[in-house]
């Protein structure tokens, strides 16, 4: 039986997940009788939430096609580019890839993040333009985009000379020519089998065992799963192997307990053992890491690791100081905290954990909002209390020139025409640079820009009111540039509690010509808590406990019912935008809630003065 060891990439939301849910089900993973879920491969709870996917997942694949009978091991990779970590790491252990294109959106942002690593690795993508039986799709102009990208990242004549084939992931089709249209997946199979190469490593199959740890989970009943390609010998229980690091240092050694190797959407253990060439998952190890090296005793070199890009963004993770801390949570100390973040980077090592110089405080450095909001969002579910603080950008020196640089990012924007106009101003005065801007459909501009990406931070709420909710953005980290000087990005002021209790629906319906309520009757409060945004440009101290004053009189109609204006509910990633710099996000597994960083409005005007 071939082997062939294939990665899935693509932009978000063009179908990746839902064409591997086709390939499963076409190639007899599921049984006839068998129920079956959608998206089965975005198995996390955030994942199923948001409708994206976070992980990098493996599953594998019998294909009896016209070349025989075929493994194909196919990884399903992360479309946002917060997850351009887990990417990167995933093309080091396959040798070739398909690039799913919707048809009628076109080559987006990160199609090119994707495509660049993956041509940058060597490897021969196959085009697959997804969604043709969609309305406005044009596969033509499509397919010429792509090969315009191909030609502009720099492919060889090898990778330029890409085949490309046409397919429904949604209807489980796919056909190498649209005149003569076809009812499943064959053609994909067959082309995954004829154009991908097996692997290299199937011809050391008598060498020392070496593997490159790329992805690392827990079991409960294994401990520490380490999965991989292995590059040389056999992987066999009982094995006696060592880790080493990137520079060939001894992590620790130890014994493998199981091998497990993917078989449909689960893991199976293999007692005889996976050949060079397999991608598989092994227990045994306590220390050993991401692009650590697990090998046999005798392997003194350790396998070249993929260097990730660095993070652009941070925030600082604290401890919930807040009046009402350790009420709703039960990890509220430091050490737990400290504990839960390095576990987190050592699993995803697009994020980077440092302790400042603050007690009980971490800066945790990441892709964008999105990543960083996963993380916290995940820790909140498991009974985590923190203060975060606003998202910033990581700036780099220039080492010749000692210039200050910061992150830019290629933003996409898709609008109805109407609204081009004020997101043009609107990112104009964000240091935005307009790149090209033309039609994308009916009614639909499509506006290429770079743009800093500090000047991005809480934009995207701004952007969905301004568009009425129909804009489309887009954004990829591309380089890093000279600093751009000051952005003005004024947000108006905030209503903040001057006291402690809960809330009165009385005191919140006189506030209401104040501004906009971030908190309902009945709520609890404290001083220095943000309840609302100001009308004005500067912040007030309010009251919102003032119950109404009782009086002798009883007049009809006197005390008619108060109705209040429903609050302004803010998610987790609505709230880190939200927040200015002197401001922090109280997160509990309970509730999100917006506070100044010093809560006593005394010390707060003395700590402005000061600054």
């Amino acid at each position: 039986m071939s082997l062939r060891n294939i990665a899935i990439i693509a932009h978000v939301d063009h179908g990746k997940t839902t064409l591997v849910d086709q390939l499963l089900a076409q190639s007899g993973v599921f049984r006839a009788n068998e129920a079956t879920v959608e998206r089965a491969m975005d198995s996390n709870d955030q994942e199923r939430e948001r409708g994206i996917t976070i992980l990098a997942k493996c599953t594998s694949v019998l294909w009896n096609g016209k070349a025989g009978e075929t493994r194909i091991n196919i990884i399903d990779t992360p479309g946002h580019a917060d997850f351009g970590g887990e990417v990167e790491r995933i093309l080091g252990m396959v040798d070739g890839c398909v690039l799913l294109v919707d048809a009628e959106e076109g080559v987006m942002p990160q199609t090119k993040f994707v495509l660049g690593k993956a041509l940058k690795m060597g490897l021969r993508p196959i085009l697959c333009l997804n969604k043709v039986d969609r309305p406005h799709a044009d596969p033509d102009r499509v397919l010429n985009a792509a090969f315009d990208l191909f030609a502009a990242m720099g492919a060889t004549d090898e990778q330029l000379d890409f085949p490309h084939i046409y397919a429904s992931g949604k209807n489980g089709w796919a056909t190498l020519d649209l005149a003569q249209p076809n009812d499943n997946l064959a053609p994909l199979f067959d082309l995954i089998v004829d154009h991908v190469p097996a692997p290299k490593a199937e011809a050391r199959k008598e060498e020392p065992f070496k593997i490159l740890s790329v992805l690392i989970e827990s079991d409960p009943f294994l401990g520490r799963l380490l999965t991989g390609r292995i590059e040389a010998g056999k992987a066999v229980p009982g094995l006696a192997i060592k880790a080493l690091d990137r520079n060939g240092k001894e992590i620790e050694r130890g014994r493998i307990t199981k091998v497990l190797a993917f078989r449909g959407l689960k893991r199976q253990p293999i007692d005889e053992g996976a050949e060079a060439g397999d991608i598989v998952a092994i227990a045994g190890l306590s220390k050993a890491t991401v692009a650590d090296t697990l090998c046999a005793l005798d392997v003194t070199d350790a396998l070249p690791a993929q260097p990730i890009d660095p993070p652009t963004i941070s925030m600082t993770v604290s401890v919930n100081d807040s009046p009402l801390a350790g009420r709703e949570g039960d990890k509220v100390q430091s050490r737990v905290i400290r504990d839960r973040l390095l576990k987190e980077a050592e699993s995803n090592v697009a994020i980077r954990v440092t302790e400042t110089a603050e007690k009980d405080a971490y800066e945790v450095a990441g892709r964008g909002e999105l990543q960083l909001g996963v993380l916290i969002e995940g820790m909140r579910r498991e009974g985590f209390e923190v203060s975060i603080s606003r998202p910033r950008v990581v700036f780099q020196n220039d080492a010749e020139t000692g210039q200050r640089l910061e992150p830019i990012e290629d933003v996409m924007i898709d609008v109805d025409d109407e609204f081009t106009g004020v997101v043009i101003e609107k990112l104009s005065a964000r240091k935005a640079e307009l790149k090209d801007m033309g039609p994308s459909g009916a009614g639909k501009t499509r506006i290429s820009l770079v743009a800093p990406s500090r000047s991005l931070i809480g934009y995207q709420g701004e952007f969905l009111t301004d568009t009425r909710g129909s804009g489309v953005l887009n954004r990829v980290f591309s380089h890093y540039e000279p600093y751009k000087g000051a952005i003005d990005q004024q947000r108006k002021g905030v209503l903040i509690s001057n006291s402690d209790g809960e809330t009165a629906a009385y005191a919140l319906w006189n506030l209401e010509e104040r501004g906009v309520m971030f908190v309902g009757a009945g709520e609890k409060t404290y001083q220095g808590m943000i309840i609302g945004e100001n009308a004005r440009s500067d912040d007030l101290d309010v009251n919102p406990m003032k119950a109404k004053q009782l009086t002798n009189v009883r007049a009809s109609g006197k005390d008619e019912a108060i109705r209040l204006t429903p609050p302004r509910r803010m998610t987790l990633e609505q709230a880190i935008a939200y927040i200015e710099d002197d401001e922090l996000v109280e997160v509990t597994p309970k509730n999100i809630r917006l506070r100044k960083q010093v809560l006593n409005p005394s010390f707060r005007k003395r700590k402005v003065k000061e600054d």
